[in-house]
């Protein structure tokens, strides 16, 4: 009989003495893809880091076709066709895409020059395999975010690996991208290989797999064929618990007094012309293609880019030449889509990480001594109110945090700051439906309180079901709004891509 591609054998791990991966027996086929899926913190990227070669397992053993396989190093995991694309990227902005895609194994002459001319036909052969329209010269940074989560899946495949592993890769695609993703996935199985695919998106799960392993608290708890895996069923076996409601009740309404006022803000390049308002209570959402300008947007609000001409107004205060201090001094907050390289400081804890834009709250003079008492009560306390699952909030760094626990260490850190007006910029990226509940109910919270909301979401059923109302972005434009009554799918889609399929606001 052929033995499995991949083959697990009661592998544990622990962090800080916390078991993470429990006994944990799985295998994957040649050519199957197996479908992983759980919370936040369940244990998923830790035990695929342990196939990765990233860590080494507490207890167990692992086989690869039948060979004991026990990898001190990514490195020695792709010797053996293991490959591994990460949630969070691993490529260097400045560098060509052939340099990234060769940094550690460059092809040679005569055993000894670099190869540059054999480097480039085997970076255009990985560029084809994801449609990229790029020379392997071009630097990675002039590719969006999109373009570079393609990029490092196709530098996976290029090498022909026995078994990728894909954590949550289609966070940063378009709907084109990810169906060119689905056909690589298909072609690589037809071959031969085989795939572990980690997403939040169950749909994509059931959909892509031949079979669906759950994880909770470290366990994996149930492995079946997706065709007999209801949606329904995977996020029960998920949470331990029936999740009837995605998003919570309300109890606020909003008001007619503004938070946020722009009128006819631009910013060459990047936005023209933007007129809106944030209501208190109120929660906007902002919905768009990718490079429609909602994040620039967001920047600029923020004081992180600066605005060429019209006016942000701030609880009344005209803000529009103040830095990004004052702005957050005057009540404004951001949870940025960049988590990693914008929102913390991953190598330390979350204590550090949730305190550090308000300091000030816990030290009665400028030059005091902070009162380290309170800052651990508070922080304790938005900790258990967000169910921040770390084995310690005062020594485990942040980078040993899942996903949506780093992305609740970063909304924990911004509530404390008491915002007026709180900027979600994809607030739900990689994170679970649980981790997804906590997001809105804490959103939601803060708006029944009176503060604004601008929500800015790639996902238009996340806005559907959260927001009062809804502007849709288009080439740097506010092209499209929608109340809370108005909201049809067809039409919000339309205008993000230039149809105007209702008569209203669509400009």
């Amino acid at each position: 009989m052929t033995p499995p591609r991949l083959e697990l054998r009661s592998i544990s791990h622990s962090f800080f003495n916390v078991p993470v991966n429990k006994d944990i027996s799985l295998s994957v086929a040649a050519g199957e893809v197996l479908g992983l899926v759980g919370e936040n913190g369940a244990g998923k990227s830790t035990l695929m880091n342990i196939v990765g070669g990233v860590l080494q397992p507490t207890e167990g053993e692992l086989f690869v076709d039948g060979e004991p396989y026990a990898p001190s190093s990514p490195a020695e995991a792709a010797r053996r066709g293991i490959a591994h694309v990460h949630q969070e990227l691993n490529l260097f902005a400045n560098l060509s895409i052939a340099d990234n895609i060769f940094l550690t194994k460059y092809p040679r002459r005569a055993g000894i020059f670099t190869d540059r001319r054999a480097a480039r036909e085997r970076s255009r052969r990985a560029l084809d395999l994801m449609a990229l329209p790029f020379s392997p010269d071009t630097r990675v940074e002039r590719l969006s975010p999109g373009q570079r989560q393609m990029l490092e899946i196709a530098k996976a495949a290029v090498a022909e690996p026995g078994l990728i592993i894909l954590d949550e890769p289609t966070t940063s695609l378009t709907s084109r991208e990810t169906e060119r993703l689905f056909q690589l996935i298909a072609d690589l199985t037809a071959s031969g290989t085989s795939v572990v695919y980690v997403s939040h998106i169950l749909e994509d799960v059931k959909a892509l797999s031949d079979r669906v392993a759950v994880m909770r608290d470290g366990n994996l708890v149930d492995v079946r064929a997706a065709s007999d895996a209801p949606i329904g069923e995977i996020i029960t076996l998920m949470v331990g618990r029936r999740f009837d409601q995605r998003f919570p009740d309300r109890d606020g309404a909003p008001t007619s007094e503004p938070v946020l006022t722009l009128d006819g803000v631009c910013a060459t390049g990047l936005v023209d012309d933007v007129s809106l308002t944030v209501h208190r209570g109120e929660v906007v959402g902002l919905f768009g293609l990718m490079g429609a300008g909602r994040t620039e947007l967001a920047r600029i609000i923020a004081g992180l880019e600066t605005a060429d001409a019209g006016t942000i107004t701030l609880n009344g205060a005209d803000v529009g030449s103040t830095s990004p201090r004052q702005r957050i001094a005057a009540g404004l907050a951001l949870v940025t889509e960049d988590r990693r390289g914008d929102g913390l400081l991953m190598d330390f804890p979350v204590i550090t990480n949730a305190a550090l834009p308000s300091l000030g709250r816990w030290s009665r003079h400028s030059v005091a001594p902070v009162q380290r008492r309170r800052l651990r009560r508070d922080v304790t306390a938005i900790a258990e109110e967000l169910r921040i699952k770390t084995s310690s909030l005062r020594e485990a760094p942040v980078r040993s945090l899942s996903g949506g626990n780093q992305q609740k260490v970063v909304l924990a850190k911004w509530l404390l700051t008491e915002p007026s007006l709180l900027i979600l910029d994809e607030p739900t990226r990689g994170v679970d439906v649980g981790a997804q509940f906590e997001v809105y109910r804490t959103a939601l919270a803060l708006a029944d309180r009176g503060a604004g909301i601008l929500a800015i979401s790639s996902e238009l059923p996340e806005l559907l079901g959260m927001c009062d109302r809804i502007g849709v972005m288009r080439q740097g434009r506010l092209v499209a709004e929608f109340a809370k009554a108005d909201f049809d799918s067809r039409a919000i889609l339309g205008a993000a891509f230039g149809e105007a399929l209702v008569p209203g606001k669509v400009g």
